[in-house]
This record gives C-alpha cells, sequence and structure tokens, in this order.
C-alpha cells in the first residue's frame, strides 16, 4: 500500500518538535552541555549589565550556538560510534577524539570571542 504524504507543513512541525526533543536530551543527558548551558545563561546575563552592542551580541550568540551545536554533533558521533563498536577500538577512538577536538575548537574560538568582547568593558 501506498502511505499518504504528510502536508508540509505539518512535517516541518513534527521536524522541530523531534530537533527540539534532542536538544532537550542533550541538556538532560550531557555533563558538558549543561556546563555550556550554565556558562551561556551566565555571558548572557553579563551582556545585560556590560551592555554589549548589537555586534557584541550578534557575536555573542554565533559564539554560543556554534559551541553548543558542535557539542551536539560530537555527543551524536560518540553515540554512533559507541552503537557500532561499543568495546575499545583504536579507529573509534580516533573519531572520538577529532570530535572531541572539533568542540575544543569551537570553545577556544568563542572563550576568545568572549575576552575581546569583556576585557575592555572590565578595564
Amino acid at each position: 500500500m501506498h502511505q499518504k504524504k504528510e502536508p508540509f507543513l505539518i512535517n516541518r512541525i513534527k521536524s522541530v518538535k523531534y530537533a527540539f526533543l534532542g536538544m532537550l536530551r542533550l541538556i538532560q543527558t550531557e555533563a558538558s552541555i549543561k556546563i555550556q548551558f550554565v556558562i551561556a545563561i551566565l555571558m548572557t546575563i553579563a551582556g545585560f549589565y556590560f551592555s554589549i552592542s548589537t555586534t557584541e551580541w550578534i557575536m555573542q550568540c554565533f559564539a554560543i550556538g556554534l559551541v553548543m551545536s558542535i557539542e551536539g554533533v560530537n555527543t551524536a558521533i560518540e553515540e554512533i560510534a559507541n552503537f557500532i563498536h561499543p568495546n575499545h577500538h583504536p579507529k573509534i577512538g580516533i573519531i572520538k577524539d577529532v570530535a572531541a577536538g572539533a568542540v575544543f575548537i569551537a570553545s577556544i574560538s568563542a572563550s576568545i570571542i568572549g575576552l575581546i568582547i569583556y576585557i575592555p568593558k572590565i578595564f
């Protein structure tokens, strides 16, 4: 039997629902994303406190979104790797290290953006 195709809008709403549930699962289950979420809240509070400019807000939001997104991708890669090969394997270790390295690069970039924004305001 041919299954009836859902209307485009309904399909998009379901996609957003699943993405939202994935984000919640990530925040609820991953310690690193919890820490990054707290840092994001603190940086948002700092942005209001120091009245950062629109451009600074854009850069800060981009940096926060980048780190948290890459962390989500890292978690997905780790889950896939664990599913495919649950035991320790050197190649799986390299894959996980590279994914973690991507998070590290994004985090360093976000930290530099934060320093550029806030050091002049603090001193």
